[in-house]
């Protein structure tokens, strides 16, 4: 007996085999079943829109947690999970996402990037305006700065993908929508572009509204060129219309005698009024420099380079912003070229006859006004009087044989008195020209054509 109590007090070592067989047994048939519960109720929420979703089970007890866009989502999801068969016990740890009040979204443009801000309805929606932002941008940077959040109004996500539209169409600046208002600054990349943002507002859903448009249009660019080296004159920039674009052109044709325009010009909305009315008149002054520049901002006006002489310079500082019109200004930066080499009378019969075998001064029809097309050819001459200071020269006038005798003697005199006048009050001697008048008496082409007749109407310069 005694035997048998020694040997039934050492029952207990056979237990430990058996807790070690139930432990890897137990734990070898939870761990698939686990597994399954957990693939099977990520499968249960494939069509529920959640956010940070987590699943995690113990046994047949599963902890779902997850962040959830309405209360019908949440409970919704809780349900789905709780029906997965062989799910004892939902743990319920899912929450709203935060509602936005007011429901705030932006689109930021700066020189590297495009920064979308504020708040999105869906994970969906958000992935969506990014996707978006990257094809219309042109493949600038998009950064994303985007929350979820709830609140947001009934068609957001298109007015959203309009609004991006317009993002594309902004050098620099910022869209917002506040609930259904819309809000823009900033300034357009090129010109018409702001009409065009505002155009496409005018197709926001029912409901939004723009509540301000800040948005400005790039400065509106003419640009002329006067080279000296390769004789020519380069017009860029915009011109509003083709009207102005045909009468810049024009212009610069009959004031640059001795230039090839080269016209680059395209035509943009957005010009200030009485553009070409401010152009005209600078292109002029232009052509009485040496070499230059002509820049057109908007309503400022600059003009910088070399005059011919020091009178011209002082002519063009002074005179030049009078004939604007009103509101515009003028930015005057002209230096004098200096003089060139004196030359003997018959150089300078040849530069004279040189230039006016390229240009005639040209006057109003019938009268002995001169045209101010012809400034740029008279400050040519001016300037080779100056190099032979001590020639007489005789400035003679010709007319065609149109109309009566007398009257074309009378012309041409008045005529060839208004240059030697306009060479005096340049500040050249008086002494040195005589006016002259020979009607049609010496003409140089028949006058049966239009051709001809333009030939013979005409001013000379006779060095003595």
């Amino acid at each position: 007996m005694h035997g048998l109590f020694r040997w039934s007090g050492k029952w207990w070592p056979g237990i430990i085999p058996l807790v070690i067989f139930w432990a890897i047994a137990a734990w070898t048939s939870t761990e698939p079943l686990e597994a399954d519960l957990a693939q099977r109720s990520v499968a249960a929420l494939k069509d529920t829109v959640l956010d940070k979703r987590r699943i995690s089970v113990a046994g047949r007890d599963v902890t779902l947690a997850a962040d959830a866009f309405s209360e019908d989502g949440r409970q919704g999801a809780v349900t789905s999970v709780g029906a997965v068969p062989g799910v004892r016990l939902v743990n319920d740890e899912t929450r709203l996402v935060p509602e936005a009040k007011p429901f705030v979204w932006s689109a930021e443009r700066d020189v590297v990037r495009v920064t979308l801000s504020g708040s999105s309805p869906l994970p969906a929606i958000k992935g969506r305006l990014m996707e978006a932002a990257r094809a219309n941008l042109g493949g600038i940077e998009v950064a994303d700065r985007m929350n979820l959040a709830r609140g947001a109004p009934q068609g957001f996500d298109s007015v959203a993908l309009l609004l991006l539209d317009q993002v594309g169409k902004l050098k620099d600046g910022k869209i917002t929508l506040s609930d259904t208002s819309v809000s823009l600054s900033g300034m357009a990349r090129e010109l018409g572009g702001r009409e065009a943002i505002a155009a496409a507002l005018k197709n926001l859903p029912e409901g939004f509204s723009v509540a301000a448009n800040d948005v400005k249009a790039p400065p509106y660019i003419f640009q002329a060129y006067k080279d000296p080296v390769a004789v020519t004159l380069t017009l860029t920039g915009n011109v509003p219309d083709k009207n102005a674009h045909a009468e810049l052109v024009a212009a610069a044709g009959r004031k640059f005698f001795n230039e090839k325009v080269v016209d680059n010009l395209k035509e943009s909305v957005g010009a200030p009024s009485r553009f070409a009315a401010a152009v005209v008149p600078a292109l002029g002054a232009l052509s009485r420099l040496s070499t230059g520049t002509l820049v057109v901002s908007d309503r400022e006006v600059k003009l910088s380079g070399d005059a011919l002489y020091e009178a011209a310079a002082v002519q063009i500082r002074a005179g030049l912003g009078k004939d604007f019109p009103q509101g515009w200004q003028f930015k005057p930066e002209i230096s004098v070229k200096p003089a060139a080499a004196p030359v003997d009378a018959t150089v300078c019969q040849q530069l004279f006859t040189e230039l006016l075998g390229k240009a005639r001064i040209r006057f109003e029809s019938g009268k002995a006004d001169i045209v101010a097309d012809s400034a740029g050819l008279l400050d040519r001459l001016i300037e080779t009087a100056l190099r032979c200071p001590t020639a007489n020269i005789e400035i003679s006038g010709h007319t065609d044989s149109d109309g009566d005798e007398a009257a074309n003697q009378a012309l041409s005199e008045k005529r060839a008195q208004a240059v030697a006048d306009y060479l005096v009050k340049a500040g050249l001697p008086a002494n040195r020209f005589s006016a002259a008048g020979y009607g049609s008496t010496q003409p140089i082409a028949g006058n049966d054509t239009d051709q001809g007749k333009a030939q013979n109407r005409r001013i000379d310069f006779v060095v003595k």
